[in-house]
């Protein structure tokens, strides 16, 4: 069967008014628009636009009553996903320590609901960005330590406290710097402080993130955290793929995102929310690495596949006028042009902003698109 399906966008203050709007052709929202959720997260289940069962509302309701007792939802997470503003920094546990976590604050009598939460259900977050604005930004991983040194060295100008601290990034361990920063060890609010002054007049990439950051956040620590961080500027259709312990923010942009079914969110710094930096300092992965994009392979003509190892997930992008994807069990999603799904007895046209889940007895529906239609499925790898 296939199911159309709906949902209200999430209100956070980083959201956009006019991305999530524009895509479904609505007028801009009075309010921030961050986060479109298709999917059975408890937070904000997918509703089903005609209910084909008396008492069966949402696409949560569904997937209990398809799938055998005990099942806690589909795995998977689709969204969209649209920044005005810069995210927190954060970072996300496997699944044991996810476990772990959990079950040590349900021990502890905290309230799943509660601010102070760290841990909301006991699976992992690994996630995978895909940029559908003309560019996207973010900040992921850990650079090498020498470069970090040599930018943080070129933003400080004659400031001898930037500079001394440029030095100390190249000689010591980046978790003890970064316990420091989020922390707010002696001496980081004046770093703080001297670093925004630096890059009012500095150019460069490093400049603009401080810029940036500052504009939304003065005097975070966060700011100065960044620039141990890659900076990365996505094209449209180019993707990313966060894993457990990779400390990453988005900045700006729109895209579409895929992440297994959590909510789990260490936060260290750019937020007013909750940060808990000893919990955090423990599911980071310190060492230096490449920017995470992750390459798609191509199905069939026009069919990109975004599959990241060991996660149980996978993207599929179906490009214009493409030839037609067969989908397993999935949600489809149309962000451009019609895109048409078929299956034995159903078809179903999806404007940009539309989506349907194809439900288990119907594995083997096709996607097709038109030639200015644009679709992604979001299903198990």
């Amino acid at each position: 069967m296939l199911l159309p399906i709906t949902n209200e966008p999430r209100p956070y203050a980083w959201g956009s008014r006019s991305a999530i709007a524009q895509l479904r052709g609505v007028a801009p929202s009075a309010e921030p628009q961050a986060e479109l959720w298709l999917g059975t997260h408890p937070g904000s289940p997918a509703r089903l636009v005609d209910a084909p069962v008396e008492g069966v509302a949402t696409l949560a309701d569904w997937v209990e009553r398809e799938q055998p007792s005990g099942s806690t939802g589909l795995p998977y997470l689709l969204k969209l996903l649209a920044a005005d503003a810069p995210l927190s920094l954060q970072a996300h546990p496997t699944t044991e320590q996810a476990t772990e976590g959990f079950e040590r604050e349900n021990a502890a009598g905290i309230p799943l609901d509660a601010p102070e939460r760290n841990y909301r259900d006991p699976f992992a977050k690994p996630e995978v960005i895909l940029a559908l604005s003309d560019t996207f930004d973010a900040l992921c991983g850990f650079r090498d330590a020498a470069d970090a040194e040599a930018a943080i060295a070129a933003l400080a100008g004659s400031d001898p406290v930037i500079a001394q601290f440029a030095a100390r990034v190249g000689r010591e361990r980046t978790a003890s710097i970064v316990e420091w920063l989020i922390t707010r060890g002696p001496g980081v609010d004046d770093l703080v402080e001297r670093v925004t002054r630096a890059a009012e007049s500095a150019d460069g990439i490093d400049a603009d993130t401080v810029r940036l950051l500052a504009a939304h956040h003065p005097g975070d620590p966060g700011i100065v955290t960044a620039l141990l961080l890659n900076r990365v500027t996505l094209s449209r259709g180019e993707a990313l793929f966060l894993p457990a312990g990779n400390i990453h923010a988005y900045l700006r942009g729109f895209g579409v995102e895929l992440m297994t079914a959590s909510d789990n969110v260490l936060r260290g710094g750019l937020t007013l929310k909750h940060v808990d930096p000893r919990e955090l300092l423990s599911v980071l992965r310190f060492d230096a690495v490449e920017v995470p994009r992750i390459q798609p392979r191509e199905a069939t003509h026009g069919v990109r596949v975004f599959r990241p190892e060991g996660v149980g997930f996978e993207l599929s992008q179906v490009s214009p006028a493409s030839e037609s994807a067969v989908v397993p069990q999935s949600i489809v999603l149309c962000t451009a042009g019609r895109a048409t799904v078929v299956s034995d007895d159903q078809l179903v046209v999806l404007a940009p902003g539309e989506a349907l889940y194809v439900t288990a007895d119907d594995s083997g529906a096709r996607v097709e698109t038109d030639a200015a239609g644009e679709a992604f499925i979001a299903s198990p790898a």
